[in-house]
């Protein structure tokens, strides 16, 4: 299991967005091990976007995610990076495919809704930058050999019956 970042952004909360993406991640089997909704101090905005230091667009996205608050997110899955990235869709909203959350909730260019970790480093570090590690909760949930094949009993791909005889 793999755990990423998920930050809702300003316009997904003032768009009253949050539960029906949350239920995006839900209903895809992630499970939610943290969330906190705050706005996000300048300092910290700094060490998140550092890679983004001296981009054009640098001042205006410090300005624009801590002017209202987000909702902050830790999501736990099976290979939970790359399935939220590819739930989220392209950056820009104009460009993502229907059936993401930008293609489906965005057309700016600016205001893309949604950030999710791009690697399990970048995962690691802005885990460890929004929660303390007592904010982050470990929990079975039942439906989990549904949702990941793991039951003995589940009917397995074609070909492989894993049904007793």
């Amino acid at each position: 299991m793999e755990r990423t970042l998920i930050i809702l952004k300003p316009d997904a909360v003032q768009r009253q967005l949050v539960g029906r993406i949350i239920g995006r991640f839900e209903d895809k089997g992630l499970k939610i091990v943290g969330a906190k909704m705050r706005r996000i101090p300048r300092e910290t905005l700094e060490r998140h976007y550092s890679d983004h230091l001296g981009k054009p667009f640098y001042e205006r996205l410090l300005a624009f995610m801590s002017k209202d608050p987000v909702l902050i997110l830790a999501l736990e899955g099976k290979n939970a990076i790359a399935v939220c990235r590819k739930m989220m869709g392209a950056t820009f909203g104009s460009k993502a495919e229907a059936g993401t959350i930008r293609g489906d909730f965005g057309i700016s260019d600016s205001f893309n809704l949604i950030h999710g970790s791009d690697s399990p480093e970048a995962a690691a570090k802005e885990l460890k930058l929004f929660f303390a590690a007592d904010e982050l909760v470990s929990y079975d949930i039942i439906s989990a050999p549904w949702i990941y094949d793991e039951d003995e009993l589940a009917p397995g791909p074609p070909g492989r019956s894993r049904t007793p005889h």
